[in-house]
């Protein structure tokens, strides 16, 4: 929407601009204003209870990242989870990013395991990156304390792909495991249940972590494939 972008055009910090190309290299530059994210967060608290926020989140595809961004955090707010989970649904495909797709994390999820366990079965089978690892990140985010399923570990399991962001989500997720859930994670280490990469991927984010004590990333050092 034309409002919507002039308003982010004015947010616009070109030296930011260059910093979120670098990190986010499967967008073409000229798709990124340069929004600072504490002020793309202030304008969307702006548009929660605006008429322009409803007509804006149907508006699909963007032009720019922080249009996606912006749609994402709205997404978030969402009180309602059918709601939610159809935005959800509407906007995965044209996420063509991981930072857009990890800031995509409705808080209503919380409140609602089994609904979103259902939707996560489906997202993870996707052919689009983005989707798979949307289906990744919410198991990591929501699913990983009093909603955890050891079986969870083996379904992430499952998901095999060549893709550089889909596998660093995996890593990613069961760096997390072993910090929330380390007993029921360690033996899928040890078995060496896990492809190489992704094996040692997660061991050295879990060491990275302060949250882990300095005996267990002694142990965790041990397991690494050479």
């Amino acid at each position: 929407m034309d409002i919507i972008i002039e308003r982010l055009l004015g947010m616009q910090d070109l030296q930011y601009r260059d910093f979120v190309t670098k990190l986010t290299p499967s967008i073409n530059k000229e798709n990124i204003i340069g929004v600072r994210t504490p002020l793309l967060k202030t304008y969307a608290k702006e548009l929660y209870n605006s008429p322009i926020k409803e007509l804006f989140l149907k508006q699909l595809p963007h032009r720019y990242y922080e249009e996606n961004n912006l749609h994402a955090i709205l997404i978030k707010e969402i009180k309602d989870i059918d709601d939610a989970l159809e935005h959800v649904n509407s906007f995965l495909p044209y996420i063509d990013n991981w930072a857009t797709c990890d800031t995509l994390s409705p808080k209503i999820f919380a409140k609602h395991p089994q609904q979103v366990r259902n939707n996560i079965a489906i997202w993870a089978t996707s052919s689009h990156t983005y989707t798979v690892r949307f289906a990744i990140v919410t198991l990591l985010q929501f699913f990983l304390d009093e909603h955890f399923h050891k079986s969870d570990l083996e379904f992430v399991a499952t998901i095999k792909s060549n893709d550089y962001y889909i596998n660093m989500a995996i890593a990613w997720y069961y760096s997390f495991a072993l910090i929330k859930q380390y007993s029921t994670t360690l033996p899928l280490l040890e078995n060496h249940n896990l492809e190489k990469w992704i094996h040692n991927k997660s061991i050295q984010k879990a060491i990275e972590s302060y949250r882990i004590p300095a005996d267990r990333k002694e142990y965790l050092r041990q397991l690494k494939i050479r």
